[in-house]
């Protein structure tokens, strides 16, 4: 990759970030709430060095064989995260090499990873993948009806018992729609959620909500994003 390529991306990120600003500050938020996850999924090697050499070091990765390849190609001075669904075979490996996993999406998983962490001595910082949108394609712990709602506290208050995971909030994937305003109720939904459970398990509010990627992260900053996962936006189209 050229160093014109990493000035690409150095202005990309300018621009993203000037856009995020200019979203927190219409909701009365702080731009620096708000922190850019560089989806580098699918991207090769080359793409991932002009994106640290123009200064991205928090990375997203879908799969975790792929992540793996790409920590041990870059080193260790990066900040990963893994925002894919997690199979429970895998749970050691993303137990043991990633800041934070978004996608814990059952408490099944959440005790497998809770066992790999502990193994491993650690605490491992998680969020929760709830399907607000109601979309059958989507994981995550179903939270779509008043119902499903109801139905997680008891899980919740599981994971939440769990000694070597720490809950930081709650992660959603949008349904692809027609334009950003019309995925703006299912980040409103996600962060009506995240307060709803903290109320009805006696938690403080977890801090973070990641939502929003490349299409939709304005409107996602604007109903409480702290986290948006940005590829194509950041990094350029996938090959």
């Amino acid at each position: 990759m050229s160093s014109e390529s990493s000035a690409q991306i150095r202005e990309r990120h300018t621009l993203v970030m000037e856009r995020i600003a200019r979203a927190a500050a219409r909701a009365g938020r702080a731009a620096q709430a708000v922190r850019v996850v560089a989806v580098t999924k699918a991207q090769p090697h080359a793409v991932v060095a002009a994106a640290i050499e123009a200064g991205l070091t928090r990375l997203g990765e879908n799969y975790v064989e792929e992540a793996l390849e790409k920590m041990a190609a870059f080193g260790p001075n990066l900040e990963w995260h893994m925002i894919g669904h997690v199979q429970r075979r895998k749970a050691r490996d993303a137990a043991s090499s990633f800041a934070m996993v978004h996608s814990l999406d059952s408490l099944a998983l959440a005790q497998r990873l809770d066992h790999m962490a502990g193994e491993g001595g650690r605490r491992l910082a998680v969020l929760l993948e709830c399907n607000v949108s109601g979309e059958a394609s989507k994981f995550g712990f179903a939270a779509h009806s008043p119902g499903e709602r109801s139905g997680l506290v008891p899980e919740v208050g599981e994971i939440l018992s769990l000694p070597n995971l720490t809950v930081q909030g709650l992660m959603t994937v949008a349904p692809i729609g027609p334009s950003p305003e019309a995925v703006r109720p299912v980040f409103a939904g996600l962060r009506g959620l995240r307060d709803w459970l903290c109320a009805e398990l006696g938690e403080p509010v977890w801090p973070e909500l990641s939502m929003g990627m490349s299409d939709d992260y304005e409107v996602a900053v604007e109903e409480g994003a702290t986290l948006v996962r940005i590829g194509r936006a950041l990094l350029g189209p996938r090959p």
